[in-house]
């Protein structure tokens, strides 16, 4: 009896457990660090061997290869509908430089698992499926993040991206010339009829409740800012409290207060300090400068604007209290997400018809589906992953729960792509 024979419909349809793991492991060989992480950042030699395995492995599966200009690489495996439009999957290879062997690839592999999947049970689907490694995700090398889906959606200018350069000032697009992945095929968002990306959850909350998968339901909006206070730099012995401009005490002071409007709106409110320079950084002398970053995040945005106005009040307040100059200079400002209905509800049907235990979630962190969001409708399937660490080299998820949120992507692709029972 063939493995065909085995299967009486797309219903008791698995991936390979085994065979996922053995795919990410070896990845994980591409740019491996010392504690069990990766260091493949976007553009470099190790990214190359990481794109050239991916392709290795596609084309071995009969895929048909097209790379764009901003280096996103699409495999494509033909439906019956060839005209149709796609169902796509797909995350990304390249890595933070201390970054762990499943954030980004996971989703990648998981979706030539679901291709090897279809193809060793001789599976057609109606509509085409796609597997997508989108280019620059993580936006260490070059900046922004999510750069190939950004350029590929139209949100970011292709141009503009392929010029910005990184701190030995080689731009994205010499880099890409370099490593042979600068495309030239044109693929178009409109050929998606859906979109679905597979990552671990990269925090703690799928591992708190005990759940196997999230069904992803929408992102957080963010803001973020840059601002420097300015005060007066002085001898820290013969100034005393009460005649000081300390720049320092301004920034702790609106660092409280960041954290204070976060937890005012719960249970989605974000607010984070990430960085924090002082001038001139002598022991014995007041600060006169600090140069620093808010974050902040909701998935409301009323809320999200209510958040930012508080913040520039409280700037303005602490800066005039303790005799101090300030300039809030906006960063970034992404509007929440909300992912397509027909998406989020094929994850969900598909978990609960392999019987795996889940709940919504909320993305706190910007992903690729996002940028789709806008584009086509998306949606996103998280698995959990150990004491939710993640930009870290000892980022871990266990083989099982992997397992799962591949069964679960394979199942909603497929409800989306349609495949005529016998």
């Amino acid at each position: 009896m063939t493995m065909t024979d085995a299967i009486h419909s797309t219903t008791d349809l698995r991936t390979d457990r085994k065979r996922l793991w053995q795919a990410l492991m070896e990845m994980a060989k591409i740019g491996a660090t010392p504690k069990g992480g990766v260091n493949r950042q976007a553009f470099t030699e190790l990214d190359r061997q990481s794109r050239d395995l991916f392709i290795e492995w596609c084309r071995a599966e009969g895929c048909t290869i097209r790379i764009d200009a901003i280096g996103n690489i699409f495999a494509r495996r033909e439906g019956q509908e060839s005209g149709s439009q796609a169902v796509m999957t797909g995350s990304h290879l390249d890595s933070q430089p201390t970054g762990g062997k499943f954030d980004g690839v996971y989703g990648v592999l998981a979706g030539l698992e679901v291709i090897r999947t279809l193809n060793q049970h001789e599976i057609r689907t109606r509509a085409p499926i796609e597997v997508v490694a989108w280019s620059n995700e993580e936006g260490c090398r070059f900046s922004p993040c999510m750069m190939g889906s950004g350029a590929f959606t139209g949100q970011l200018a292709l141009e503009e991206m392929l010029a910005r350069t990184d701190d030995k000032g080689i731009s994205a697009g010499e880099a890409l010339e370099k490593i042979g992945y600068r495309g030239t095929d044109s693929v178009s968002p409109n050929h998606i009829k859906a979109f679905f990306e597979c990552h671990i959850e990269q925090g703690p909350v799928l591992e708190d409740t005990g759940n196997a998968v999230g069904v992803v339901v929408g992102a957080l909006g963010q803001k973020w800012f840059d601002l420097t206070l300015t005060g007066l730099e002085a001898h820290a012995g013969p100034t005393p409290m009460a005649l000081r401009r300390d720049a320092m005490l301004g920034a702790a002071e609106i660092t409280q207060e960041v954290n204070r409007i976060a937890n005012a709106y719960q249970p989605h409110g974000r607010g984070t300090v990430g960085v924090m320079q002082l001038h001139p950084g002598s022991r014995n002398v007041i600060p006169g400068q600090v140069r620093m970053t808010i974050d902040l995040r909701h998935f409301d945005s009323d809320t999200l604007e209510k958040m930012s106005r508080e913040l520039h009040q409280v700037v303005d307040n602490t800066s005039h209290r303790h005799g101090l100059t300030a300039e809030l200079v906006p960063s970034a400002d992404f509007a929440p997400e909300y992912f397509a209905d027909p998406c989020v509800s094929a994850i969900r049907r598909a978990a609960e018809r392999l019987k795996c235990s889940h709940m919504d979630i909320v993305s706190g962190a910007g992903h690729d589906a996002i940028f789709m969001g806008r584009v086509t409708r998306a949606g996103m399937i998280f698995v959990p992953c150990e004491n939710g660490i993640s930009h870290n080299e000892i980022e871990n998820a266990a083989p099982g729960d992997l397992h799962d949120g591949c069964n679960v992507l394979l199942h909603a692709m497929l409800e989306q792509a349609g495949v005529d029972e016998e």
